[in-house]
């Protein structure tokens, strides 16, 4: 009976041991914590809202997000994520225009522009949400509408637009704000409701991938122009300074600080976006752009999960008994 509870005990230590070797030799070739994270996709849920001013309240809609300004009767700004996948939607726009029940305090409504001049221009384009039904038509509220010069809402605040597609095509994703300035007035006003007539709009345009982070901004007066986009471009920084909005306030204090205070026109695909109906048709939706991270073998990357959890959860474990004796340690002298 002896004999074989030795036998017994020495099978165990020897199980032990390989236990003990094998968890060494994974705890050495696995990433570190530190590697591991940095190596994992980055998101920033929320990373489009500019910082809300007290009082405001975001209005969420399919594919877009806004704050309504009640004095104004529009939108302070719009923002939204525009990926790859989405501009190549392939729902017709309704032209369904209408007012905006979410806003509790009423918002335009088409009598307001009707016989105006003014076009009912939409400040997140019905372009960017023809991914959806929903999202198509939640982009036909009064409340995403602006008083627009028509040839400025047809020439080159619409080529501005196409490029912003282009921009997400190439480079996977890109996160945009876009609004009137509602801070030179005073303005004068169209319909009932007496909506603002802005003299220039902003549009910011984020590609948000770490330390490979870029931004542009424009400001474009309400009219009808011939110039090159390049000659209304600028920082975000300088954007945010006129319009009086902050802009991407959830970056890291300096990537924020590094990519909205400069910017790079010859960075970025200025080309319009262009796709046949066919071509959206047949279109294969892309891989997610934020996966960074090198393809693995599904095991060695639960292995890699798992074991960066166990030294994390070692690392947490350490630290705070190490705290705690020095903590004592300094309570005895």
């Amino acid at each position: 009976m002896k004999k074989r509870s030795g036998k017994l005990l020495k099978r165990i230590g020897i199980l032990v041991a390989i236990l003990v070797v094998a968890y060494g030799v994974l705890w050495i070739i696995t990433p570190s914590v530190e590697e591991y994270d940095r190596g994992a996709p980055t998101v920033i849920v929320g990373l489009e809202f500019p910082l809300l001013e007290e009082g405001e309240e975001l209005i969420l809609h399919t594919g877009f997000s806004l704050v309504y300004s009640e004095e104004h009767e529009q939108p302070r700004w719009v923002a939204y994520e525009l990926t790859r996948d989405e501009v190549y939607g392939v729902y017709e726009r309704a032209d369904n225009f209408r007012a905006d029940p979410s806003i509790k305090s009423g918002s335009a409504t088409l009598a307001d522009y009707r016989g105006s001049g003014y076009d009912r221009g939409h400040l997140a384009p019905a372009g960017d949400l023809s991914w959806s039904e929903e999202s198509l038509s939640d982009s036909f509220y009064m409340s995403n509408m602006s008083p627009q010069d028509p040839s400025f809402n047809r020439g080159i605040w619409a080529k501005l637009e196409a490029v912003v597609r282009n921009m997400a095509a190439t480079e996977g994703a890109v996160y945009v704000v876009t609004g009137p300035i509602l801070t030179d007035g005073p303005y004068d006003s169209i319909g009932k409701n007496e909506v603002s007539i802005p003299n220039d709009f902003f549009k910011v345009v984020l590609d948000y991938r770490d330390e490979e982070s870029k931004a542009i901004g424009f400001i474009l007066p309400n009219k009808g122009s011939k110039e090159d986009l390049s000659t209304f471009a600028t920082s975000v920084s300088r954007v945010g300074e006129v319009s009086e909005i902050e802009f991407f306030p959830l970056l890291d204090a300096q990537l924020r600080s590094a990519v909205l205070e400069n910017y790079s026109y010859e960075e970025w695909e200025m080309e319009e976006f262009k796709a046949t109906k066919e071509e959206r048709l047949n279109y294969t939706p892309d891989q997610p752009f934020e996966v960074s991270k090198p393809q693995q073998h599904p095991i060695k990357e639960t292995i890699d999960r798992i074991m960066v959890e166990i030294k994390r959860s070692t690392i947490e474990l350490v630290e705070s008994l190490w705290f705690a004796v020095t903590k004592k340690v300094a309570l005895n002298f």
